[in-house]
């Protein structure tokens, strides 16, 4: 797999991992406060399986005073420094949270947006951005109730696709996310 990176902006040291060159581009935001790579395996086989252009970000250490919109511009900063335009913006849990909110305020920039896992939180969906969620069929963390209340927001919009397993499963069952997204994403 390809080496994370660290961007330091302004001194803020944000983890990074660019894969593939593929037309299909998606950014992934991790969950905050997970010790693992939990979309490792599913960025990397969508960037060299499915030939995706894959960036996945983390979260820069040391939380304290570090705030939700902190968050936000971390990635954005991340997303222009790697120049990735035309971009389906996701995540995982909290990082799905920050991509909501990316594109909530860029919705120029997007061209969709990706929830593995949906929070429950009040950031609407831009007006014709289609929406991807992937859920965990037995996630207590962001339980299936999120994803059905979001879908019901733009239910013309909308998708919801299941996966077997808890929280963590982008990490427990990577192939069968990462092809649930492949198959939605890939108009080819």
């Amino acid at each position: 797999m390809t080496d994370t990176q660290i961007f330091e902006p302004e001194g803020r040291a944000i983890p990074f991992v660019d894969e593939g060159d593929g037309p299909v581009k998606l950014v992934l935001i991790q969950e905050h406060g997970l010790a693992a790579d939990v979309l490792g395996v599913v960025g990397h086989y969508l960037a060299e399986e499915a030939g995706f252009h894959v960036l996945r970000i983390g979260h820069r250490g040391g939380a304290a005073g570090v705030s939700f919109d902190d968050r936000v511009a971390d990635a954005l900063a991340v997303i222009d420094h790697v120049g990735i335009e035309d971009t389906w913006f996701g995540g995982h849990g909290f990082g799905g949270t920050v991509a909501r909110a990316l594109v909530s305020a860029h919705p120029d920039r997007a061209n969709g947006l990706l929830m593995l896992g949906v929070e429950d939180v009040d950031i609407p969906v831009a007006p014709a951005i289609p929406v991807l969620i992937v859920q965990g069929d037995d996630d207590t963390v962001t339980p299936a109730a999120n994803a059905e209340r979001l879908r019901s927001t733009v239910p013309d919009r909308a998708s919801i696709k299941p996966i077997p397993g808890d929280h963590l499963f982008p990490m427990h069952h990577p192939i069968e996310t990462a092809v649930a997204i492949e198959e939605y994403l890939d108009w080819d």
